[in-house]
């Protein structure tokens, strides 16, 4: 794990939190294959509101661009998924269940910390200890 000046401890969070950076990315990669579909679908009208002819006659540049885009999304997405699957198999290799959920809650899911309190049924003070002792025995 890269990470200059990081203790341990921190390294171990931010290798947690690329589940959600992963799953984010997968999201606005989905959103900008579908904005290319819409947009070739439904293209925009001009300012002035009269219709205008469209070149649709030469849809095969479009259509290269838009499988170059799809097969780089099916790429990135292959090695983002293989990383959550990383990241929650390596939770799920714990022992202790309380320190899993803490773990599951926080990084995979994304909850508060008051929720996971709620989730739990523990105090504040309790669940951060958890969580504290969890990232001392998660193993990168």
């Amino acid at each position: 794990m890269g990470g200059k000046g990081l203790t341990e401890t921190e390294q171990k969070k931010e290798y947690l939190k690329e589940y959600e950076k992963a799953v984010r990315q997968m999201k606005r990669s989905e959103e900008k294959i579908t904005e290319m579909r819409l947009s070739k679908i439904m293209p925009s009208a001009g300012n002035d509101g009269m219709p205008h002819a469209h070149n649709n006659t030469d849809l095969s540049g479009y259509a290269a661009l838009l499988d170059e885009e799809e097969r780089r999304y099916m790429k990135a997405r292959y090695h983002r998924i293989k990383l959550c699957r990383e990241i929650t198999d390596k939770i799920e290799r714990m022992d202790n269940e309380d320190e899993k959920d803490v773990l599951m809650y926080r990084y995979i899911r994304l909850m508060k910390w008051e929720d996971i309190c709620v989730k739990i049924n523990k105090s504040w003070k309790q669940t951060h200890r958890i969580h504290a002792r969890a990232l001392n025995n998660f193993i990168v």
